[in-house]
């Protein structure tokens, strides 16, 4: 079985892969991840990355190849990535959203440590909104495809009000009936 879950910025991808992961026994992948390590070795931040990306596509490229190659090397793991669904189409395709305040607040509250710049809740926001925006170009002109797009998905979830637990249990029930 392999799971894709694509969403929102702050909408509990990883939290809810991981718990899904355990759940299943399956491997857990994140593009969150990969980009983070791409940044650090670039010695830059997450958004100054997805900035750059928007004129280099080899950093696309590096990030779409591998999850292409996980899912034909690999026939039983999940991995939270926005454009999993695109990249693996035999998988069960989840969509979490989630308000922009609430992710603010999740984000701004995860103090990741390549995420300092994040000082305020507003200004978490406004870094939301750019690397959303950022996104959502890229993809259109590179793939011609809007990851927002609830008809790319089995099934799609708002998380704004919902525990990660909640939120996985959910997908849990989905899974047993899609099987």
């Amino acid at each position: 079985m392999i799971i894709t879950i694509s969403g929102a910025l702050g909408s509990g991808k990883t939290t809810v892969a991981k718990i899904l992961a355990k759940h299943f026994s399956l491997n857990h992948y994140s593009t969150g991840d990969f980009m983070r390590e791409m940044a650090q070795k670039k010695g830059i931040t997450l958004l100054e990355l997805s900035k750059l990306a928007e004129k280099d596509t080899t950093i696309d490229k590096e990030l779409d190849d591998r999850q292409v190659n996980l899912g034909k090397e690999e026939d039983n793991f999940i991995i939270d990535a926005r454009l999993g669904w695109h990249f693996i189409p035999t998988s069960i395709k989840i969509f979490l959203d989630v308000t922009d305040d609430k992710a603010a607040k999740r984000i701004f509250d995860a103090k990741r440590d390549d995420e300092k710049y994040n000082l305020s809740i507003e200004e978490t926001k406004r870094k939301i909104k750019q690397r959303k925006d950022s996104e959502i170009k890229r993809y259109k002109e590179y793939y011609n495809i809007n990851y927002y797009d609830s008809s790319n998905y089995d099934i799609t979830l708002d998380t704004t009000n919902k525990s990660p637990q909640e939120v996985a249990q959910i997908i849990i029930e989905y899974i047993k009936d899609f099987s």
